[in-house]
């Protein structure tokens, strides 16, 4: 049985039963059955049907929007957002698929082209946290490249597989090509060596990553992995530390901080860390906890019961290692999973808010003599997904870019995933990539065609 249960109230909203291994086979053999004849689509013919999806996200932007926030308990503004990103990578890939799949010659080998052709269906094993959107920047790319999808979704959220899979069929695409699966975790290493399933792609913590890997690995079957992250967000003594600190709130609380490319570790020059922390602290202020279907909201309630009691213990465990609390850190009375914008200062390796992936609200000031400590702080990580610096000197912030490790590194803005360029990360943080024309040919063959000349 798998249940949604609305985080603001904690009400069990809906329950699912799961897929048999009866309905299981014939969801694979229907993807696999319309692959078989998608494949075979003229690329600019299968990316038409993108923009019909885009059409319908937008004409359901609403409905979708309170959907998301019943589910996981993004506030309703952040949901409307989600959904419009969605439609806005259906209409990415509708432009720019067919260019991306076009053959490609061999400048130095007269007779040879490279030829991207499908892998098959592609398993994807999706979050909650974006329930929508990250779904969708897997699949637009994944059926434009003429494959098939099947999604084994975060069990919080089964109304948003729902919708999806209904989405895509009213779009026109094959009927079963893309299709949702209620099943256990239990199940999923079997799905996976399932000869029908050509690849998998997983968004997730690090351990269900290591665990998929593993299944997938000994199938042969080719991965993508975004896993967890603990970005840094360096602020150099030049930086501007007005806009500095007014994107780290956006940049650690969107999504009541449960977002992999969420900034977690505030890295910041001593000489203006004071001056940072406070007009931190002043934007933290402003935040509006609350209902997340209420507009004004700003900070809504974490996932389920379990996130909050995590990133609560994280903090009480930094306090008693040293870190000094800020502000927030007192779980709230009443019903819901809510959770104050909370913020540590102080925190140095060994701390559990600097060490660990902090997934919920709550935000690490750490101090740093100077640039080279800066940098060396950031790398101090397990992970490898985003990292953003903040400098006046943009010449400066782009070298030191390249010293950090990091899938992605943002100079004056906060790290964001964007349908036009590459999104993944290295480390534990995973790997394979998403978005972008490397995104769309990760699930693609690309196969070699050299013809010589028949004299």
């Amino acid at each position: 049985m798998i249940a949604t249960i609305n985080p603001a109230t904690g009400e069990t909203l809906a329950r699912f039963d799961v897929h048999s291994p009866t309905e299981i086979d014939a969801r694979l053999e229907r993807a696999a059955r319309a692959q078989a004849a998608w494949r075979w689509q003229p690329a600019d013919e299968r990316a038409v049907l993108l923009p019909r999806l885009a059409a319908l996200l937008r004409a359901e932007k609403d409905a979708l929007a309170v959907l998301i926030t019943s589910e996981m308990g993004k506030p309703i503004a952040e949901a409307t957002a989600e959904v419009e990103k969605c439609a806005l990578n259906c209409d990415f890939y509708a432009e720019h698929a067919p260019a991306m799949l076009a053959d490609a010659p061999v400048a130095a080998v007269p007779g040879a082209t490279l030829a991207f052709e499908p892998l098959g269906v592609i398993l994807a094993i999706m979050p909650w946290n974006y329930p929508l959107w990250q779904v969708v920047r897997f699949l637009a790319p994944a059926l434009a490249a003429g494959n098939g999808a099947i999604l084994k979704h975060a069990a919080n959220v089964p109304q948003s597989a729902l919708a999806l899979e209904r989405l895509v069929t009213e779009a026109g695409f094959p009927d079963g090509l893309f299709a949702n699966l209620f099943v256990e975790p239990a199940e999923i290493a079997g799905i996976i060596a399932d000869q029908r399933i050509a690849g998998v792609t997983l968004t997730g913590s690090t351990e269900v990553g290591a665990i998929v890997a593993g299944q997938a690995g000994t199938a042969l079957k080719k991965q993508v992995l975004e896993l967890g992250g603990s970005d840094p967000f360096v602020v150099l003594a030049d930086a501007d530390l007005d806009r500095a600190a007014q994107v780290a709130v956006t940049a650690r609380f969107t999504n009541a901080g449960q977002s992999c490319v969420n900034a977690k570790r505030f890295i910041v020059e001593a000489s203006v860390a004071d001056a940072f922390t406070e007009r931190f602290l002043a934007g933290i202020a402003e935040l509006r906890l609350g209902d997340p279907r209420d507009p004004a909201t700003t900070l809504g309630p974490l996932a389920r019961g379990n996130l909050r009691a995590a990133i609560d213990d994280q903090v009480q465990r930094s306090i008693a290692s040293g870190a000094e609390l800020r502000t927030g850190g007192i779980i709230p009375d009443g019903a819901g999973f809510y959770y104050p914008a909370t913020l540590v200062d102080h925190v140095t390796p060994g701390m559990a808010a600097f060490d660990e992936e902090t997934f919920g609200p709550a935000a690490a000031i750490v101090r740093a003599a100077d640039a080279d400590e800066a940098i060396a702080l950031a790398n101090r990580t397990s992970f490898g997904l985003g990292a953003s610096i903040w400098t006046v000197d943009t010449d400066r912030g782009r070298t030191l870019a390249r010293r950090i490790d990091a899938g992605a590194v943002f100079v004056n803005a906060m790290v964001a995933s964007d349908p036009r360029v590459p999104f993944g990360g290295i480390k534990r943080s995973g790997y394979g990539r998403e978005l972008g024309e490397a995104g769309m040919k990760e699930f693609t063959n690309m196969k070699t065609i050299r013809v010589a000349d028949a004299a």
